[in-house]
């Protein structure tokens, strides 16, 4: 174990040598680092913990209308978060929707409802000085009114210089249409959970280095987004399988992980007390993961920032360590 971890170290130094040598991909600063964060966090944020210096964006999760497409919440209590944000040079978007079924949005979509929609959203994103909307409506929740909401808000948005951005998953590629996609600035490239709680039966790792080489391959070949126009989703998370194949899959976030097995970094699995075997991304696969971004992509996406290590053993430091 300890020679394995010696040369997990000595694999993951050399991807950063490399990285800081090679020159290649995009210019690191124009690489984008977007990371989620809670919005109902944000809005009683102690702003001197919030990592502002290694984000470019922050994804605020989730808003989201009631079924009238009202939103009835006041975010004044976002503004000193904003402040601090566009201070540090560091874009807030709301995210709208998320995984889960938001069922409502099939009707708020619809023709004769999406105007209003878009409109109390530009209404917020005035309001609060956001700079723009994170489309993040997944799975069965996207429809035949998809793409016209993509476009029309793209427009409205683009018309009062701010951003359009997308959640996007290979998962249901097959709903997501090419003019839906064009629209986005850039999308988020939702490059994990390929198996988990839901799939007890199948258990592993859900987010490899080879998915993310082909969740990119596929976004960049078949769907032809420009490089430059995504991110590679990382998994600040993980899934536990076992010990038996008919034990309920648990989920740890790094922070955590990282707390309770203090050598965890160093890999990407371990076995938990209970003989349970924990599935996630340790220091090393998230370096090589950027520097796959920074030769394929224009940036990453971090789900979800709190769900980091607050020591040496950061996630969100090693990304930025990689690019720089």
């Amino acid at each position: 174990m300890f020679i394995r971890r010696k040369l997990y170290l000595i694999i993951t130094l050399m991807y950063m040598f490399i990285s800081c040598m090679a020159g290649h991909g995009n210019d690191t600063a124009k690489f984008r680092i977007v990371g989620y964060y809670s919005l109902a966090t944000a809005m009683r944020a102690d702003l001197k913990t919030v990592p502002f210096d290694k984000l470019t964006h922050i994804n605020l999760y989730f808003l989201n209308p009631d079924t009238t497409g009202n939103f009835q919440q006041d975010f004044s209590s976002l503004v000193p978060f904003i402040t601090e944000a566009h201070r540090h040079h560091v874009s807030v978007l709301p995210s709208i929707a998320g995984g889960g079924p938001h069922t409502y949005y099939h009707d708020l979509l619809k023709d004769e409802k999406r105007p209003a929609l878009i409109n109390n959203l530009m209404q917020i994103v005035a309001k609060y000085n956001f700079d723009g909307i994170d489309v993040d409506i997944e799975g069965k929740d996207i429809d035949e009114n998809y793409e016209p909401f993509a476009l029309e808000l793209g427009e409205a948005l683009h018309n009062d210089h701010k951003i359009i951005t997308a959640a996007i998953a290979i998962f249901y590629k097959d709903v997501l249409s090419d003019k839906a996609l064009s629209q986005y600035d850039f999308v988020n490239v939702m490059s994990y959970d390929h198996t988990g709680p839901w799939r007890p039966e199948k258990p592993g790792p859900h987010a490899t280095y080879e998915q993310s080489v082909a969740d990119i391959d596929y976004f960049a070949t078949d769907r032809k987004i420009p490089k430059e126009n995504m991110n590679l989703g990382l998994p600040f998370y993980g899934y536990g399988f076992g010990p038996a194949l008919t034990s309920p899959a648990s989920s740890l976030n790094y922070g955590q992980i990282t707390t309770q097995f203090p050598n965890a970094h160093l890999s990407d699995s371990l076995v938990m007390t209970d003989g349970a075997t924990l599935y996630y991304n340790g220091t090393g696969t998230v370096i090589k993961k950027v520097l796959l971004a920074k030769e394929k992509a224009g940036g990453v996406m971090i789900w979800q920032l709190s769900g980091d290590a607050a020591d040496d053993k950061s996630l969100l430091s090693a990304i930025n360590t990689a690019i720089h």
